[in-house]
């Protein structure tokens, strides 16, 4: 079928018609040249030109049949015999042998193969192009570039007042987004109007944030769910504990009751290892760390106290501030105080005393970070006051490592998830250290200023190279570190594990050392205490006094009548008659003769004389 088409429009509608004609050109603007104009022009000599000389080309297209190509395998099973020939029947093979033997040409075959299959037999055995001559040796990944982190976003609070950012969390799917809880910690010092929001971020889009959450209490402490990305777990200022499920928008899923929830802002919050992975613990500075089941948050499942004399008494618990629970110690719990004290628990003890296992003391002020290793769980990492310590459950008394003590307050503190000597620790002055012990102990391998204002908290993702550091100001800044510090160098869980076994060895001794020395101490003032006590007990004051009096008056008269008998020596006697002295001396040498008789009497045997044997 042919189609036509007419066109009903007139010529002389279509537009006027073109008239072409020649003409001579014209000068439409003429700009003559300026003397004082080029005298501002330098003349650059010489002068560098780029020249195209090579030549033009083009790029075509072609559709051109496609080549296939096709493997196929091919069994073989005994030599290359012909189709009349059968391999199976001996008596043809044979004869078939026989044949081939008899020809001209195959001793010639035979002897120029065979040279080529020497010479390639040689050739193998003097070399394997196919040899791994290193297939033995680990690959070793050589860092030649110095430690370094770089900043890849700033998410900043949309509010006008600004709020710090106290706790952050990455999301367990991915690490595609970030949570952050926003709250002023000052006490009754909150400004006028302040939010209670805090957010969830998308790291792709800085500028607004993906989920906003609104609690009816500023969120302290913010926790994604391992088992369940949807789900989060927040504790708020006014001490409830609060759920979001964020697939039913920004309001609260599940919240405790006033009465049964702490009395303290919650500084921590964790979720268990249980089967239905909906368990969690929350602690607080009203000495309580609560057990929950976010499913039903009516009323906590078991309460806690603080208490290390185990005594469960509220009003001597220790406020709680961190929380750490470790997967592959289901049993075990630790609580980071404000009194500077790490207690050790077991969850599954029933009595007061078996629940509180053990304390570690060794900071000045509240424990703001408490994480165990990742590679090593015996040994676990706290950051409080001025100093980052590393302890061993094996040493009690002390710390095996600490840093050394800084000018501004340490605020939190995490290891790396993939090199187990590395940890970061934030502080008050807006610095980011990073700490590789293996690298050097007494100084950061790395220290960032990140902001001016105070960093609270910090957060490492699982991959171990992106880190969220959480400012005063409500800022929270992504960092990315150098591949030395995400990458797990070659043999350094063997040198950390060898690091962690030697110290903890050199403070069993120090602490053997000092409790001998103490247990001397100790000896030394028992025996003090039991002289004191064989000793007679002491005059008092007035008995001291008259005995004194009395000895000094006694060599006072002493001395007088020593005195007074020398006197009456010195005087001149009276002369005496004859016959008076005469009488007197022979009486005197009677009493003398007397005398030597009784001595000579005792020494006889015990004879009685007959002078003295009537006298009584």
């Amino acid at each position: 079928m042919e189609i036509v088409y007419v066109y009903v429009k007139k010529r002389s509608e279509f537009g006027k018609q073109c008239n072409f004609s020649d003409r001579q050109a014209e000068l439409n603007i003429d700009i003559p040249p300026n003397p004082e104009l080029a005298e501002q022009f330098v003349e650059r000599n010489p002068v560098d030109t780029g020249i195209q000389c090579s030549t033009s080309m083009s790029e075509h297209e072609a559709n051109t049949e496609r080549f296939e190509m096709e493997t196929r395998g091919v069994n073989h099973i005994e030599g290359g015999w012909p189709k009349d020939v059968n391999p199976l029947e001996l008596e043809q093979t044979i004869r078939f042998r026989k044949k081939v033997e008899k020809d001209e040409n195959y001793i010639s075959a035979i002897m120029q193969l065979g040279s080529i299959m020497e010479h390639c037999i040689k050739q193998n055995n003097a070399i394997d192009i196919y040899q791994e001559y290193f297939d033995d040796e680990d690959a070793v990944e050589v860092m030649d570039e110095a430690p370094s982190a770089k900043t890849i976003n700033v998410f900043r609070d949309p509010q006008e007042i600004k709020r710090p950012a106290t706790h952050v969390s990455w999301h367990p799917d991915g690490n595609r987004k970030l949570a952050v809880a926003y709250s002023c910690l000052n006490f009754q010092r909150a400004p006028e109007g302040m939010s209670s929001e805090s957010y969830i971020w998308d790291l792709e889009n800085p500028n607004r944030p993906e989920i906003t959450l609104k609690p009816s209490s500023p969120l302290v402490t913010l926790e994604y769910n391992p088992k369940d990305s949807h789900v989060l777990l927040a504790g708020c200022y006014n001490g409830q504990i609060a759920c979001w499920d964020t697939r039913k928008g920004s309001l609260m899923a599940e919240m405790s009751t006033i009465e049964f929830s702490h009395r303290d802002p919650v500084y921590g919050t964790i979720w268990l290892q249980s089967k239905t992975g909906t368990e969690c613990f929350s602690a607080s500075t009203d000495g309580q760390v609560m057990w929950w089941d976010v499913r039903k948050l009516s009323e906590p499942t078991e309460v806690v106290v603080m208490d290390i004399t185990k005594k469960q008494r509220l009003e001597h618990a220790l406020g709680a501030i961190s929380l750490e629970f470790e997967p592959t110690l289901p049993t075990k719990f630790m609580v980071g105080t404000e009194q500077g004290v790490v207690i050790s628990c077991n969850r599954k003890g029933k009595t007061p005393a078996e629940k509180i296992v053990c304390t570690f003391s060794g900071h000045h002020g509240p424990i703001y970070a408490l994480q165990r290793n990742p590679f090593y769980p015996k040994n676990f990492l706290t950051v409080g006051d001025w100093t980052a310590r590393i302890w061993s459950e094996d040493s009690r008394e002390s710390s095996i490592m600490w840093t050394k003590y800084h000018m501004a307050y340490l605020t939190d503190g995490a290891w790396s998830p993939v090199r187990p000597a590395v940890f970061f620790t934030t502080k008050m002055d807006g610095t980011l250290d990073i700490w590789d012990f293996v690298f050097k102990q007494c100084d950061p391998a790395l220290s960032l200023k990140v902001c001016d204002e105070a960093l609270f908290c910090l957060r490492v993702q699982d991959n171990g190279c992106f880190i969220a550091c959480g400012s005063q100001l409500g800022t929270t800044t992504l960092l990315e570190v150098s591949n030395g510090l995400c990458t797990l160098q070659r043999n350094e869980k063997n040198t950390a594990s060898a690091i962690f076994e030697r110290e903890t060895r050199r403070e069993k001794i120090l602490e053997a050392r000092h409790r001998e020395m103490r247990l001397k101490e100790k000896g030394k003032a028992e025996g003090r205490d039991d002289e004191l006590r064989d000793e007679p007990p002491a005059l008092n004051l007035e008995e001291l006094v008259t005995k004194a009096e009395e000895e000094f008056f006694d060599i006072i008269f002493t001395e007088l009548k020593r005195k007074e008998a020398e006197a009456m020596k010195k005087k001149p006697k009276p002369l005496k008659q004859p016959s008076q002295e005469t009488d007197e001396e022979v009486q005197g040498e009677e009493e003398a003769e007397e005398e030597r008789g009784d001595g000579e009497g005792e020494e006889g045997g015990g004879e009685e004389s007959p002078a003295l044997g009537g006298q009584p």
